[in-house]
């Protein structure tokens, strides 16, 4: 918080600073009436009728009384990552989009509609990277409309935590009702750690093209095989890994210089013996002989097993991402 030569506490944002991350302290009254501080961080994402929002890196908005401010300032974008691959939130979407193509897709403007007869949410919501070129209201009832004609929700992936990320769309949605669902971190990290890992099981790991009936069935979310197959398969360089008998599965796919790792899925009886980490090793080898260096994934914020073995592998959260439905 901004001190002044007085020893104090100085508000030094305004409604012009919408957009932008700050930094805000309010003052609430504690237990036996004392008060209480507390600190946010986050992007300004409104400051209307006394009531500022602010979206905070996990999507999270909190609504703070302007009367309550006791400090607040801009702040700079949070510091570039000190280990790991340099990528901006438009390159990893991007990359992140070609590695889970759609059946079809339609263009808005800058986004991009994008259906799969239901088979993941990924697949089945719009990419808002811009502008849809038309007013928002307009943009929303038509994205409502696409994803009626075809028997499916709508949802609007949007993300939050980075440079160029949707908090302000964020926002806008909330006020109209949207809801998040459904909450991930995208992560990245070097690649070939990930292949020099220590996993005597990667040896029996075996890599295909095309998932077999075996990989289907630990994957587990599949209700018609060749939709699946079909999706699963469109991407730049697409792996396949698995461990006989479906005890561990993983997807990979090489995309220049990223490799993005998917589905690694182990059966419940052979956790915690270090078939993930077997099965991500040799995705690595296979991606690092195919030229690229760095890796990201997606994990959702209540796999808490998942995050710890992503941890492990030296994978760091780049921004967060949230699929809103539309209000029923």
């Amino acid at each position: 918080m901004e001190i002044t030569a007085g020893g104090l506490l100085e508000v030094r944002i305004t409604p012009a600073d919408v957009g932008k991350r700050v930094s805000v302290r309010r003052v609430e009254a504690g237990l036996g009436g004392s008060p209480e501080f507390t600190d946010t961080v986050g992007v300004l994402t409104s400051w209307n009728e006394g009531v500022l929002l602010i979206t905070k890196k996990n999507g999270e908005s909190v609504r703070i009384a302007e009367s309550a401010l006791v400090a607040g300032k801009v702040v700079p974008p949070a510091p570039a990552r000190r280990r790991g691959p340099a990528a901006s939130f438009e390159e990893l979407a991007r990359v992140a989009a070609r590695s889970w193509q759609p059946l079809e897709s339609e263009r808005l403007g800058e986004w991009t509609l994008r259906a799969a007869a239901g088979f993941t949410r990924r697949a089945n919501s719009v990419l808002p990277l811009g502008e849809p070129g038309i007013p928002l209201d307009d943009a929303l009832a038509r994205v409502t409309s696409w994803y009626a004609e075809r028997d499916l929700p709508a949802y609007v992936q949007a993300a939050t935590g980075a440079v160029g990320t949707q908090e302000l769309l964020i926002a806008e949605l909330e006020r109209r009702g949207w809801a998040a669902e459904v909450s991930a971190e995208v992560r990245i990290g070097a690649l070939a750690p990930v292949g020099d890992v220590d996993a005597p099981a990667a040896e029996a790991v075996r890599l295909t093209r095309v998932p077999d009936e075996e990989w289907l069935a630990r994957y587990g979310k599949v209700t018609d095989p060749d939709l699946a197959r079909r999706m699963l398969v469109a991407g730049p360089s697409v792996w396949f890994a698995s461990l006989a008998g479906g005890r561990a599965i993983g997807r990979c796919v090489v995309d220049g210089r990223w490799a993005g790792f998917a589905a690694v899925t182990v059966d419940p009886e052979h956790r915690r013996e270090g078939l993930a980490t077997a099965v991500m090793a040799a995705l690595a080898r296979k991606a690092l002989e195919e030229g690229a260096s760095a890796a990201w994934l997606q994990v959702e914020t209540d796999n808490a097993g998942a995050r710890g073995l992503y941890d492990g592998l030296g994978f760091a959260t780049h921004h967060a991402y949230h699929h809103y439905r539309a209000a029923r």
